[in-house]
């Protein structure tokens, strides 16, 4: 009873996801720095190293057994998973040390609309006209942002919109195994495989770090691990279709801290181009629920 009420509790959920939002924008902030005075692989390494004890210990807390939490069918699929994950990560810290936090998550807020787009032909669901017509809008977002054709292009800008196609796929391929394999499963697979796969190269490019970048490394150690909780709890406290239009709420702060901390432009085309996509997703979304409400 008291688990059926906490699932109702949208107010909360939506505390929550706003929550894990400025955790995560703060982490970006943070990576950003780290990434500009260090290699991103290093970065991402330790990061990984944090993050995989937090799953293993989420995975035992949740399953009893590392045994029962890496149980699947998919393992194949799951270290895809994985791989495409961590790689997604590298490519978005890196968009940060080259374009900025602004621009990043301005073009990288895209990923609903690519997962909508790419939802037919992957996993055979259905996308109507409709949505068809808000991919179209979101993308034209996309296309102000990046200003193909025009003195201002940047190749580097293509960077992030990189990141969220590889988000898109990653969030495809958890649709996929979240068919038959647990949340607990999934998230083990996340976190353990892809620290195997970061590591090696984390070791290879490993440079010393100062005391106060220790510091601030520890940071992004905690704030990624309090993002992970937030939105396990955030889920657990309301349904998806109320709380996921929120999720779109990390773009102005990540926004914020590029302008205030680093220094960053706000460019007109940005904004524009930026809006178009949250509304065009947002809309997506929308449709989404309406079709399953439908059911």
């Amino acid at each position: 009873m008291d688990q059926v009420m906490a699932k109702n509790d949208t107010k909360l959920g939506i505390l929550l996801m706003i929550g894990a939002t400025i955790v995560f924008a703060l982490q970006d902030g943070v990576s950003r720095h780290l990434a500009s005075e260090y290699n991103v692989f290093m970065v991402i390494t330790i990061r990984y190293w944090f993050f995989a004890a937090f799953v293993i210990a989420l995975a035992l807390k949740q399953t009893g057994s590392l045994r029962a939490a890496a149980q699947t069918s998919q393992k194949g699929v799951q270290i895809f998973r994985a791989f495409v994950l961590v790689a997604e990560i590298c490519v978005m810290v890196l968009a940060f040390t080259v374009l900025g936090l602004v621009e990043s998550h301005a073009v990288f807020v895209c990923y609903p609309l690519l997962i909508a787009a790419l939802s037919g032909p992957i996993l055979g669901e259905q996308v109507g006209w409709r949505r068809w017509a808000a991919i179209g809008v979101g993308f034209l977002g996309v296309l102000i942002i990046l200003q193909p054709g025009s003195g201002v292009f940047q190749v580097a800008a293509l960077i992030p919109l990189l990141a969220a196609l590889m988000f898109a796929l990653y969030g495809l391929l958890t649709r996929y195994v979240a068919r038959r394999d647990t949340t607990a499963t999934s998230f083990f697979y996340t976190g353990v495989y892809g620290m195997l796969f970061i590591t090696p190269l984390g070791l290879w490019w490993w440079e010393p770090m100062t005391a106060p970048d220790w510091g601030w490394m520890a940071t992004l150690c905690v704030t990624g691990a309090l993002g992970h909780w937030l939105l396990i709890k955030c889920y657990e406290m309301a349904e998806a279709s109320a709380v996921q239009p929120f999720a779109y709420m990390q773009l102005p702060w990540a926004a914020m801290i590029g302008l205030t901390v680093f220094g960053e432009d706000m460019r007109t085309n940005v904004v524009i181009g930026a809006g178009l996509v949250v509304a065009a997703g947002l809309f997506t979304f929308w449709r989404e629920n309406l079709k399953r409400s439908a059911r």
